[in-house]
């Protein structure tokens, strides 16, 4: 049986939905914020203050409130997935607008216009922030994956890691199997480790391969007849062989690993580790370091279609690809790739700080754009500064008020006294709450990326609107909850 539920008992519902999340998620908000301990079905419980990950846990027994539970996560998870960060601000915002565009509706305003509106007045804000934005620092980078991280330590692994390979996806972090965290630096150009056989790396030792040929195949290698010119020349001049191909025969990979281990002819065959488009970048980058060609077929294959690379290092997660200084010159790749295994005495313990890795990661992958005064303060400012002309400027002048209030909620703060300084400095003071001290702007670590500030308000605004847009939900009726979900029906 399907249910509808209609208009102003679907509004209440959703309001009961949002204040479910958004007040179990916005106590951890701040450097101040509070934890929450999660249980789990599939391992231990454990403790955390990332916003997002609280919010994907957050459940209720009425499925009218989980439907749109279900929706309203996706705020969190949609600015966690392009920037990091800034996940629980985005529930604060959408609380408020939520509940703002409500009771408007209930009083008889027109969604759609309330919609346009909001978007509207979005548009003028995205333009303030950029107007606010400065270049960061190094300095300030540092600072930004510390916030993100909550932890000191973890921020200044995290961009070291970043100013060496400059690239976010060139930093790799998995969770050790040991109480110690190892950070590991690849020189190089790097790809995932997709061996067509496992045997090659059978004694878990990593294999160091100088000077070999490679060839590259936009295609799949059937049999081992199709490149015998090219292997006998390998085997003649005492050579190792690279291939990296899309795919190989299950009779060609018996062959060369009977080769290899009889005879100690090395070769070895990569599957080419991603797909579309990315799949073609690997070998455009390797035919670059390598000064060979790709080849689509293995017809009119010649010897010259090879090129060599200087050293490979192969791991069971990462191959290095080696190459001289005059060729980086003339291409542009990353400086490398740097591993960071996270330890920790307890699996729980290693599952959350690589959570805090991962965060102060995007956080200053996101920062390099540009930079504001964090802690809620360019929200506040912007807000101070915002004409009211119609209801949705209205909406978002108080919501953007929000976050800094519940900061200095969370950590104890007057709130009042410390807008009275705040805007009596002209927002040229900010406070840290770090170190329960005023600080000048231009020289405080108060600070956030543009991007996850621009984020956090399309998103909670896109979320919001689409809700107060809806005016029914329809839902599957269960045996054990079928009395519950009658009440809400109107039909």
């Amino acid at each position: 049986m399907k249910k509808v539920i209609k208009d102003q008992i679907l509004r209440e519902k959703m309001l009961e939905a949002i204040n479910l999340l958004c007040d179990t998620v916005k106590s951890t908000l701040g450097p101040k914020g509070s934890n929450a301990i999660i249980d789990h079905s599939a391992f231990s419980p454990f403790i955390t203050n990332d916003g997002v990950t609280i919010a994907q846990n957050i459940e209720s027994e009425d499925e009218i409130i989980n439907t749109i539970l279900e929706l309203a996560k996706e705020a969190s998870i949609k600015t966690n997935e392009i920037v990091g960060d800034g996940t629980t601000t985005t529930l604060v915002l959408l609380q408020s607008i939520l509940k703002k565009g409500v009771e408007l509706i209930n009083s008889g305003y027109n969604p759609i216009v309330l919609k346009r509106e909001l978007d509207k007045s979005l548009k003028k804000l995205v333009l303030k922030i950029e107007k606010e934005s400065i270049n960061p620092t190094k300095k300030q980078l540092r600072f930004i994956a510390s916030t993100s991280a909550n932890d000191e330590k973890i921020g200044d692994i995290i961009s070291d890691a970043f100013f060496k390979v400059k690239n976010k996806n060139a930093i790799k972090i998995s969770e050790s199997d040991s109480a110690i965290t190892k950070i590991i630096y690849r020189k190089g150009y790097n790809i995932e480790t997709l061996l067509a056989s496992a045997y090659y790396l059978q004694n878990n030792k990593d294999i160091e391969i100088d000077n070999p040929y490679i060839l590259l195949l936009n295609d799949t290698l059937f049999d081992l007849s199709s490149f015998s010119n090219i292997l006998n020349e390998i085997i003649d001049s005492n050579s190792a062989l690279i291939i990296v191909a899309d795919d190989y025969s299950d009779t060609l990979v018996n062959e060369i690993m009977n080769l290899y281990f009889s005879n100690n002819i090395k070769v070895y065959l990569f599957k080419n580790p991603s797909f579309g488009l990315d799949r073609l970048s690997i070998l455009n980058n390797l035919s670059l370091i390598s000064n060979s060609t790709i080849c689509n077929s293995l017809m009119n294959l010649k010897f010259s279609h090879l090129g060599k690379i200087n050293s490979v290092k192969i791991s069971s997660s990462i191959t290095t690809f080696s190459f001289n200084s005059e060729i980086k010159k003339k291409i542009k790749l990353s400086n490398g790739i740097v591993e960071i295994k996270v330890g920790a005495q307890t699996e729980t313990e290693r599952r959350e700080k690589k959570m805090r890795y991962d965060d102060a990661i995007s956080a200053i992958s996101s920062s390099v754009d540009g930079i504001v005064l964090g802690g809620g303060v360019t929200l506040y400012k912007i807000s101070e500064d915002l004409d009211v002309i119609t209801a949705g400027d209205k909406i978002l002048k108080e919501a953007l008020s929000i976050p800094f209030k519940q900061i200095m909620i969370n950590a104890g703060e007057d709130i009042e006294e410390k807008l009275k300084i705040l805007k009596n400095e002209n927002y040229q003071k900010v406070f840290n709450i770090n170190n329960d001290s005023w600080e000048l702007a231009k020289n405080t670590e108060v600070i956030d990326s543009k991007n996850v500030v621009i984020n956090t308000i399309q998103n909670a605004v896109s979320i919001a609107s689409m809700l107060i847009t809806t005016t029914s939900l329809i839902i599957n009726e269960h045996n054990n909850v079928s009395e519950k979900i009658s009440d809400y029906t109107e039909m």
